[in-house]
């Protein structure tokens, strides 16, 4: 009796955390009645087609220029997840607003699929202020970038060098290059460190002689009771209902998944080197006080030259700050584009 009860209780407590929560205003497919979409294409310096969704307020005045912002998705993602929720919560406000696939992923061109490559991650954020920069209604000078997740990362890369970005925002950041040398909260060792860059470009020859790409975890395809606490936030959002998307062409069990053999990129990647360059344009780095990845909000933030704001929301969690809307302090992030973009 005891050991069925127990096995009883593992079932259900394993069915509840397979479940999407979809508490505290849940809604990443969020669809706004106050703006107009259209899926955009355009370049990057690398000539890879970079693909979009530009959001436009319909109260917009058409012969007028108007502020934009570009936002970038989480890393692993695609402009589905949380990004399109962003721009047209912030298209709402006002903004005229571009949610991207980085190149690699999603709709964006790059092959191999989920390469990871920072620098032009980067650029395609570049190509976006190109791209917005040519349209009659928006005001060139008064362009913003938000990044997620690990485009946090990539938003301030760019922004170091391109000095277009007026104002710059992330949301729930991870420093992409210090999570993968140091694991959260240096938690990984340098002999693990070279253990994993060695199995990485072993990797990388034998799909040189012909083999089967192989992919870095991501977000575990199913749980079970040995699942860390970390992957299971990240399951609740990727694995269920609640923001799970599967872009077309693609398998739903590798969403998610960067490929193993380019992981080293990411160990060359310092985006927090020379970040105090990008004053005076202000910075506002927004993180939950239960994120598992506010160190890399924490340590930017401290890094970063003045104008700069840490802002913590109560209560929140990494992936809860992709899509609960009753925790996102959109407020808070209008604000700051309406005060440095106008």
């Amino acid at each position: 009796m005891h050991k069925f009860t127990l096995a009883l209780g593992m079932f259900i407590s394993a069915f509840a955390a397979s479940a999407a929560d979809m508490s505290r205003g849940a809604d990443n497919f969020y669809k706004s009645d106050k703006v107009t979409q259209q899926k955009v294409t355009f370049k990057n310096q690398y000539q890879m087609n970079v693909v979009g969704n530009l959001f436009v307020p319909k109260t917009i005045v058409q012969n007028a220029k108007n502020p934009a912002v570009i936002v970038g998705h989480p890393m692993g993602a695609v402009k589905e997840q949380g990004s399109n929720l962003y721009a047209q919560k912030l298209a709402e406000q006002g903004f005229v607003t571009l949610a991207i696939d980085l190149s690699f992923w999603g709709e964006s061109e790059g092959k191999p699929g989920h390469l990871i490559s920072p620098e032009i991650y980067a650029d395609d954020f570049s190509a976006a202020v190109d791209y917005l920069s040519t349209q009659p209604f928006v005001d060139p000078e008064n362009i913003g970038v938000l990044g997620i997740c690990g485009s946090g990362s990539f938003v301030i890369s760019a922004a170091k060098i391109d000095p277009r970005m007026k104002a710059i925002a992330t949301v729930s950041m991870y420093d992409m290059g210090a999570a993968f040398r140091n694991g959260l909260n240096h938690s990984q060792t340098l002999e693990q460190r070279k253990a994993f860059i060695q199995s990485a470009i072993e990797q990388r020859f034998a799909e040189f002689k012909g083999g089967e790409t192989a992919y870095i975890p991501g977000t575990v395809n199913k749980l079970d009771t040995s699942t860390p606490e970390i992957q299971r936030e990240f399951f609740d959002f990727y694995r269920t209902e609640r923001g799970g998307y599967t872009p077309q062409g693609e398998k739903e069990e590798l969403t998610t998944k960067p490929m193993l053999s380019s992981i080293g990129k990411f160990m060359n990647f310092y985006p927090f080197n020379d970040i105090e360059a990008i004053s005076p344009r202000p910075m506002l780095f927004i993180t939950g006080d239960q994120a598992h990845s506010k160190e890399f909000s924490e340590d930017a933030f401290k890094r970063a030259a003045q104008p700069k704001e840490l802002y913590v929301v109560p209560g929140a969690g990494h992936v809860d700050l992709y899509d609960r809307t009753d925790v996102i302090p959109f407020d808070k992030l209008a604000d700051f584009f309406r005060k440095n973009i106008k």
